[in-house]
């Protein structure tokens, strides 16, 4: 009989492992930020030092799973932006099977999108009415629209936190704040929305991170994060906010996560871009996510 499931989440600036048992309590969760898929661009490849930790992290992954009772043939591994967008993944991915006994797939931007969606919800009051969940990653973004567990709409756009940031150099002094924002006004005039969401869910680790610090959280805490509400207003502040500071003073704002210092200002342009564009002056933030997507797919399977 089956112990439990093991889903893990390999995106462009963390790798993310859910453990949960067959009546879908929570076992594990646990993030660690690699960036795989930084410098990575629009072509390029992972590169040798970030392949080394992503590696370091699988291993981890795969011991808490099998600890658990889940094999590393059985755990669900998704990689999204950077393994859709980096020409050494198939190589570093069998590498990663032969070596570990794992299987990574590389799923499209709608796939992503799909299981994000089933993801951040859990746990979450929401009120009656069509969902918009945004999904910031390291290198896309996805859009969702939908009600209950049923999808209208969804859609990916090659943008993310680190990819914006790295686009128009967002941890410079000479930060291209304009550009980037006109970049994403370019890139949201292709969406078209079949109705508009009356609230909005935010998901990943830069969104959860942004929620943490305008909570004041000198530490994670997943609690104090999932369902937190973060307005447009408050976006905005933490973009001028990390824009304006230095390196160390971005640390020391960010310490909840240091490691994704750099890339909150991007990140906060996104969300409030993505709101603006939907008439949306407010979001949730999720501590969920794609990992629970595939979790709540795998369960339905068997």
């Amino acid at each position: 009989m089956k112990k439990a499931y093991a889903a893990v989440d390999l995106g462009s600036n963390s790798l993310l492992l859910a453990v949960e048992s067959t009546d879908g309590v929570l076992l594990h969760d646990q993030a660690e930020v690699v960036g795989l898929g930084k410098g990575l661009g629009d072509m390029g490849q992972f590169e040798p030092a970030r392949m080394a930790h992503a590696e370091q992290v699988l291993r981890e992954y795969v011991q808490v799973a099998g600890d658990h009772g889940v094999p590393p043939n059985e755990i669900r591994i998704c990689a999204t932006s950077g393994a859709r967008r980096a020409s050494n993944a198939p190589q570093f991915f069998d590498q990663m099977k032969r070596e570990l006994g794992i299987a990574i797939q590389t799923i499209s931007g709608e796939e992503e999108a799909q299981l994000s969606y089933l993801g951040a919800l859990r746990g979450l009051e929401l009120a009656d009415g069509p969902v918009l969940v945004i999904d910031l990653g390291g290198g896309s973004t996805e859009i969702i629209i939908g009600q209950g567990e049923l999808i209208s709409y969804r859609t990916s756009l090659e943008v993310g936190a680190v990819r914006l940031t790295e686009a128009f150099g967002l941890e410079q002094d000479d930060a291209d704040i304009q550009g980037a924002l006109e970049h994403l006004e370019t890139l949201l005039a292709s969406v078209v929305l079949p109705q508009k969401p009356s609230q909005a869910v935010v998901v990943a680790g830069t969104a959860t991170t942004l929620a943490a610090m305008d909570a004041g959280l000198k530490s994670y805490q997943a609690e104090a994060v999932h369902g937190r509400h973060l307005t447009r207003e408050r976006l905005d502040y933490w973009q001028q906010r990390m824009l304006a500071a230095t390196t160390a003073e971005r640390l020391e704002l960010a310490r909840v996560s240091p490691k994704r210092a750099d890339y909150l200002a991007g990140g906060a342009a996104v969300i409030s871009a993505v709101l603006d564009f939907c008439d949306l002056n407010a979001c949730l933030a999720s501590d969920a996510g794609l990992r629970f997507g595939i979790l709540k797919v795998a369960r339905a399977a068997d």
